[in-house]
């Protein structure tokens, strides 16, 4: 079976991180975060993969054309205009020459999904042309909400519904297994949502379907949530390693490859090759990148720093991302879900709060 991989977004809600590689191309815990979707696939018995570029094309082009995920092929496809999401499925689809039964999946969301048991649900269905994976929030006003009945036939799908009206709190997961059928009902080379048009009009056909589960979901499209996802695989919410390689060398402190400890390096912390903390750093709850430093009298919790940053001597970094290269200065803050873009300079001393450097226009 194969998977089409929605990865056009531009992630604007991440940036300045995402100014200069794609959202799904950020490292989570040391891995791409689009590989960590990948191999989920693959381990679901997915075994052809098909990318469904826009957002700068090239640079997944050059990380995955070619590539083999544990020996499924990847093959790419750029859209030649943002179709949006229905759009792109169709379009990847189509150009992948896809015939057959297929799973569709956001290329920014990480969870413990069990795609198997979906397309088992899917085709225990008489009639469905499309299921959806559905997850309980709390708060689904941000998503498209999907009401059920006993059979699991879809009666509803509003997209985004106001705070406090939604109903229901059971939203779509971004993983769907479609039937060719439903490409047919997208019109070629134009901007189609799947969620807005398309889901709506498998409603009213009767041929919709949703499977509900409680496995862990994230949406990792803001810098809470990317911090997030570092702190559930760091913290053992999802099991097992947080990263391939990963070896536990004290409760809770895992190293990938040789490290530089002099000072302390807490539970819940991620330490990449060649990373370095000083005597008298103090790090907790973070992940740490390949070749990056923090100095002696720093502090780095529940944050990430990327490979090749330094943090230096007396700075604080908390709950916040520190991009490649970059360089947070002696004495200086980064709080409250601060981000610090590739080779970017806080000034020693400087106090940032939810700061952006450089500062964004839009988030």
């Amino acid at each position: 079976m194969n998977a089409v991989v929605l990865v056009g977004g531009e992630g604007t809600r991440l940036r300045p991180l995402t100014t200069a590689r794609p959202k799904q191309l950020l490292p989570v815990a040391g891995v791409p975060m689009l590989d960590r979707v990948l191999a989920s696939l693959v381990a679901a018995g997915i075994d052809g993969i098909v990318l469904s570029l826009g957002y700068r094309p090239d640079d997944f082009v050059a990380a995955y054309a070619g590539r083999r995920i544990d020996g499924v092929p990847v093959q790419c496809v750029v859209e030649p205009d943002p179709l949006d999401t229905g759009g792109a499925i169709r379009f990847a689809a189509v150009t992948a020459g896809i015939d057959d039964t297929f799973v569709a999946v956001n290329g920014d969301v990480l969870t413990d999904l069990d795609v198997a048991a979906l397309v088992a649900f899917h085709r225990s269905r008489r009639g469905a042309e499309a299921t959806i994976a559905l997850v309980g929030v709390d708060d689904p006003s941000r998503f498209g909400v999907v009401v059920t009945d006993g059979d699991g036939r879809v009666t509803a799908f509003v997209e985004k519904p106001p705070p406090g009206q939604a109903p229901s709190n059971q939203i779509n997961a971004g993983a769907y297994v479609m039937e060719p059928s439903v490409l047919a009902r997208i019109a070629p080379d134009v901007r189609v949502s799947v969620e807005r048009s398309t889901f709506p009009d498998l409603v009213a056909a009767g041929t919709l379907f949703a499977l509900a589960g409680d496995a862990y979901w994230l949406d990792t499209g803001t810098p809470e949530a990317y911090l997030q996802a570092h702190a559930d695989l760091l913290g053992g919410a999802r099991g097992g390693p947080p990263a391939p390689g990963a070896h536990l060398v004290a409760e809770g402190l895992w190293t990938v490859g040789p490290v530089a400890v002099q000072g302390t390096a807490g539970a819940g912390t991620l330490l990449g090759t060649g990373a370095t903390v000083a005597a008298g750093a103090v790090v907790r709850s973070s992940y740490i990148g390949c070749d990056a430093t923090v100095d002696s009298g720093a502090t780095v919790t529940a944050s990430v720093v990327l490979d090749g940053a330094h943090v230096h001597a007396g700075a604080v970094v908390d709950r916040s991302v520190v991009g490649p290269g970059a360089s947070v200065g002696e004495g200086a803050r980064v709080e409250d879900v601060s981000v610090i873009a590739d080779g970017s300079v806080v000034p020693a001393g400087a106090v940032l709060h939810a700061a952006r450097v450089p500062e964004v226009a839009s988030r």
